[in-house]
Formats: structure tokens, C-alpha cells, sequence
């Protein structure tokens, strides 16, 4: 099996342009799956092979959402295997995957995401690279991988737009603010003096670079959310993410159509778009206080008659 596991992901990494992080996991599950049912051909994976090893892995202490990733690997690497011809049906599609409950998306208020923008300060390459970073998460909802891969090239600041290129590299473009125009602005100014006083040796055309002058990491984009998220007083787990889902909130409390929203984060389904809609409940409650003619005793409120 392990033959085929591996034609399975280069299939993945040629024909769907699966990232790297989807490689290692799905080799990863794979391989598990495979040390699980020991000397099996493909064809004789049955049923309970595949209810057996979810089953296990939650016994063993794998949480039901790693259990659920797992077994959705299993599905499209016996559906490979169906349309190459090596399996008879996908048995994996018949097992279903384990109930989890999905945390709602945390998200920063309004000040403190304009604190956490604004935080960085100063003059040079380091402060302004920073800002102009913490700028474009709020701004355009990005992946911190999509500004990982960001190119000069792929920012318009005359029209205000970003080329991003999301799961499975496909690409869309998400409009950003004037803020983040000036940021970016900035920075582009300051990239172009830090490379040449670096000689402008460095082949690269990434947007973003470290003080070494290489592309900067996702890691580094994180460390930078973190430092000055505690620079300013914010707890708990925050990271590139946590703009991510601040910037559908804002948009959705503003009054943004819930598909527009969509189109912006880069969700395949308005379905993953769709747990915004459960993260504002106060402020419905108070919009229905103040409009809905039946919501309490107010002056001038309608008064029904008895029947």
C-alpha cells in the first residue's frame, strides 16, 4: 500500500496543487492507517477497517476532529484509488464522520483591534514592516499563509486590491482600506532602501522579508501578532487567525451581505462563512429591542385589543 500512497499524494501535489501542510498530514494519516490494517491489499479494506481505525484513534486519545481529518483523508485516497481502478468501491465514504462541536471563531472588539494596528511605532524597516502587516490582516481577512506567499507584484495600490492565492493556490482579489494602503505604502518604501543598503543581492520578490532579507515565515508573521498583541495588554491565544475572524465580524455587525464575506475569507462553503452569524446574538437582541414594534412597552408601540 505504501506504493500507492505515495502516487497518491503526488497526484495531490501535481493535479490539485495540495500545500505542503495538506501533504504531510494526509502522509501522515495514511501511513497510520496503513501500520493499523498491517499486510491488507487495497482491495480488501473493508468497512470495518475504516470504523475500526477511526475508533482507535479516538480511544487513543485523538481528539474527534483529528479523528474526522483522518477519516477524510481515507475518503479521498480510496476514491483515487476507486478512479485508478485498485478498489471496487470507497468503502470510507460510508463511515461517517465523528460529532464534533466547533468552537466559535474568537474575535478582538473594535478598539482593541485598532490598538493592535497601531501599536507598532517608529521609523525603519523593522516598525513599519510590522505595521503595514498588522494592517493588511485586519484589512483584507488573509490567511497568514496567503500573506506568507504575497509578491510585490501582487498588491495594487492605486486600485487598493491584493492578488491572494488560497487553498489549493486558487486565487482571488480582496480589497483593502485606505489604512492599509498607506501601510503598505510605507513599508514598500522602507523594503526598497533596506534592500539596497543590503546591496538589493537577495533574489526575491516576496512582499514581505526578515532582517536577513529572506521571505518571512508564517512562524515569523505569528511572533509578530503575538508581540505586539501583548505589548497592548491582549491575553489568551491570539495570532493571524484571530484578524482573520475579527475582520468577517466587523464586516458582518457592519451590515456586509454574508456571500460577500464568503468571496473575501476564500470559503469554498458558505456553510464554514456561516459561524459568523452565531457570534453576535447581543447585538441582534438589541436591534430587535430597539426596532420590533412588539419588543416591550414603548411610547407610541402598537396596542392589540383582546380578542
Amino acid at each position: 500500500m505504501r506504493d500507492l500512497i505515495e502516487r497518491f499524494l503526488e497526484y495531490l501535489r501535481v493535479q490539485r496543487n495540495a500545500s505542503g501542510h495538506t501533504l504531510r498530514a494526509y502522509r501522515k494519516d495514511l501511513q497510520e492507517f496503513s501500520q493499523y490494517c498491517g499486510e491488507i491489499r487495497p482491495d480488501e479494506i473493508e468497512l470495518m477497517d475504516i470504523r475500526g481505525f477511526v475508533s482507535d484513534k479516538i480511544v487513543s486519545g485523538n481528539s474527534k476532529a483529528t479523528a474526522s481529518r483522518k477519516l477524510a483523508a481515507l475518503r479521498s485516497f480510496l476514491g483515487y484509488l476507486y478512479e485508478e481502478g485498485y478498489v471496487k468501491k470507497n468503502v470510507a465514504r460510508l463511515v461517517s464522520s465523528p460529532k464534533t462541536s466547533r468552537p466559535l471563531p474568537k474575535f478582538l472588539n473594535v478598539d482593541d483591534a485598532f490598538s493592535l494596528v497601531q501599536s507598532p511605532e517608529g521609523i525603519g524597516f523593522r516598525p513599519v514592516r510590522d505595521r503595514a502587516i498588522l494592517e493588511l490582516l485586519y484589512a483584507s481577512g488573509l490567511r497568514v499563509s496567503e500573506v506568507e506567499a504575497l509578491r510585490v507584484e501582487d498588491v495594487n495600490l492605486k486600485e487598493g486590491l491584493v492578488k491572494a492565492r488560497g487553498k489549493g493556490m486558487k486565487e482571488r482579489i480582496v480589497p483593502i482600506g485606505q489604512k492599509a494602503i498607506e501601510a503598505l505604502r510605507s513599508y514598500l518604501v522602507e523594503r526598497a532602501l533596506f534592500r539596497k543598503k543590503r546591496g538589493g543581492s537577495e533574489p526575491t520578490d516576496a512582499l514581505f522579508l526578515s532582517r536577513n532579507g529572506e521571505p518571512l515565515s508564517e512562524r515569523q508573521i505569528r511572533r509578530i501578532v503575538v508581540k505586539y498583541a501583548r505589548q497592548i495588554g491582549i491575553e489568551g491565544a491570539i495570532g493571524p487567525h484571530t484578524l482573520r475572524h475579527t475582520f468577517a465580524t466587523h464586516l458582518l455587525n457592519s451590515g456586509a451581505d454574508l456571500r460577500v464575506i464568503q468571496e473575501l475569507l476564500g470559503h469554498s462553503s458558505l456553510s464554514t462563512t456561516q459561524r459568523y452569524t452565531h457570534l453576535d446574538i447581543a447585538r441582534l437582541l438589541e436591534v430587535y429591542d430597539s426596532a420590533h414594534p412588539l419588543s416591550g412597552d414603548k411610547d407610541g408601540g402598537l396596542e392589540l385589543e383582546d380578542e
